[in-house]
C-alpha cells in the first residue's frame, strides 16, 4: 500500500496564523516520502496550527505551501485528502461502530458525494487491518476497545486513505508504555511504505527510536531542524521544556547504539 514514486510536502517562508496575523514566522519545512519527521514543542507553541495549515484547513498567512510541487491552497479538500491523513491524539465515536467500519470512513475521500463503498474500498480498509494487526478485532464495536487498540484502528483509517503523507498528533501521549512502543513500530513499519510522517510527540525518545529528522517549534519559530542525533543535547530540551534532561548512548538490540533520554529529578 502506497510504495510509490516519492513525492515533497514543503512550507517555504510560511507564517502561521488567523485573521492575517501569524503566530508562527517564516517556516521552511520539508517532508519527503518515507521521511519521520517529528516535531517537539510545548504545549501552546503553534503545533496545532501547522497541522491546520499542512491539512489544508486554513491557508499561509504569508510563504508558500505545496505537495508534489502543486500549491496546496489551490486543492479541493478532496484533493487536500489524497495527499495528507491526519491521526489525532484521541479519537472517540458518538455511535457504536464496528471497528471495519471506523476503518472503511477512510475510504471516503475516494467516494463521489453520494456512492457507497464497493468491493475495492472493503478489501483496502481489511487490507489495512491486516498492516496494523487489528484484522481480528474487526467486528468489535470500537467503544469497547482499548486506548491503545482505538489508536491503532485510527492509524489504519488513515492508512486506508490512501494519501502520500501522515500527520499524527502526539499519537503515543494517552497510550500505556507497551502501546506506546507497540505504535512508534507501526509508524516506523508506515515510512517503510514511502508514507512521509509528521509526527508530534512530547518525548524525546520517541524521536530516537523513529526519525529521521527533527524539529523544535519554539517562540514562534522552527529551529533546530535536523538529525535527532545531532540537534536533541541537553542544551536544546533544557531550552523547550525547561528541565535538566541527560542524553546518553544505550544498547540498540545488539545492533550497535541510539541515544535515550533521562530528565534530572534530583
Amino acid at each position: 500500500m502506497v510504495n510509490s514514486n516519492g513525492i515533497v510536502l514543503q512550507m517555504k517562508g510560511a507564517g502561521l496564523g488567523y485573521n492575517g496575523k501569524a503566530i508562527v514566522h517564516d517556516v521552511d519545512l520539508e517532508i519527503r516520502s518515507g521521511d519521520i519527521l517529528c516535531l517537539l514543542g510545548q504545549n501552546g507553541a503553534g503545533k496545532t496550527t501547522l497541522f491546520r495549515t499542512m491539512l489544508g484547513f486554513i491557508k499561509p498567512v504569508y510563504g508558500t505551501i505545496s505537495v508534489d510541487g502543486r500549491d496546496l491552497s489551490r486543492l479541493s479538500p478532496k484533493e487536500v485528502a489524497g495527499f495528507v491523513s491526519y491521526v489525532p491524539q484521541s479519537y472517540a465515536m458518538p455511535f457504536s461502530y464496528k471497528v471495519r467500519d471506523v476503518v472503511l470512513f477512510g475510504r471516503t475521500a475516494h467516494l463521489g458525494l453520494f456512492a457507497a463503498p464497493g468491493k475495492k474500498d472493503r478489501s483496502i480498509a481489511a487490507e489495512c487491518l491486516e498492516i496494523l494487526e487489528m484484522a481480528h478485532l474487526a467486528d468489535r464495536s470500537f467503544n469497547e476497545l482499548s486506548g491503545g487498540e482505538r489508536q491503532m484502528v485510527i492509524i489504519a483509517r488513515a492508512l486506508a486513505q490512501e494519501a502520500r503523507f501522515m500527520i499524527l498528533d502526539e499519537p503515543a501521549s494517552n497510550l500505556d508504555y507497551g502501546n506506546q512502543v507497540r505504535v512508534i513500530r507501526k509508524i516506523r513499519e508506515l515510512a517503510g511504505r514511502s508514507i512521509g510522517i509528521l509526527m508530534a510527540t512530547h518525548h524525546p525518545d520517541h524521536a530516537f527510536m523513529t526519525a529521521s529528522r527533527v524539529a523544535v517549534l519554539a517562540a514562534g519559530r522552527l529551529s533546530h531542524k535536523g538529525s535527532p542525533d545531532a540537534m536533541l543535547t541537553p542544551e536544546t530540551l533544557k531550552s523547550v521544556y525547561g528541565v535538566d534532561v541527560q542524553v546518553f548512548d544505550a544498547p540498540d538490540d545488539g545492533a550497535g547504539t541510539r541515544k535515550v533520554c533521562a530528565p534530572v529529578v534530583g
